[in-house]
């Protein structure tokens, strides 16, 4: 069983843009969006992933990710609920972690989250400045939400 501890965040100002180490294109659609599970397809740059993962309990769900090829992964993605996520992702490292923050584009546009994935529920966690409020536990930041409940719906 895989397993992913990971904790998110609203990122509150732009000094993070001054660390970025990586940078990736990723298009994500939802084939379930059922409140146990959720089952995504996702392209990232030349790769496609499908992924399914079981409702979170506080910041611990359990993950299954399997690449896919490139081909499969735009067919289902077609397939998908609509609108399809489209974002940003940038990777900073902040004190041996490593921090994803997620640009959102189109329907979500405006919308800017942090997450880091931790090996333990309680790990001592170094927090950078650009660090806003947790939302690991609001549903509504959850990407899965976020494809049936933009975030330009929200104002």
């Amino acid at each position: 069983m895989g397993v992913e501890i990971e904790r998110k965040f609203l990122v509150k100002n732009d000094a993070w843009r001054d660390n970025i180490q990586a940078k990736q294109s990723i298009s994500q659609g939802y084939l379930s969006v059922h409140p146990e599970r959720t089952v995504r397809v996702r392209i990232s740059n030349t790769h496609a992933f499908l992924t399914i993962k079981s409702k979170s309990i506080g910041s611990v769900r359990e993950e299954y990710e399997y690449e896919i090829p490139i081909s499969d992964g735009k067919e289902l993605l077609a397939l998908c609920e609509k609108p399809i996520l489209s974002k940003t992702r940038f990777i900073v490292e902040h004190h041996n972690h490593k921090w994803e923050i997620d640009e959102f584009e189109l329907e979500n546009k405006g919308l800017i989250v942090a997450e880091v994935e931790l090996s333990d529920e309680n790990e001592h966690l170094e927090f950078p400045g650009w660090v806003g409020k947790e939302v690991t536990q609001e549903n509504k930041y959850f990407n899965s939400q976020l494809s049936k409940n933009p975030f330009s719906n929200w104002h």
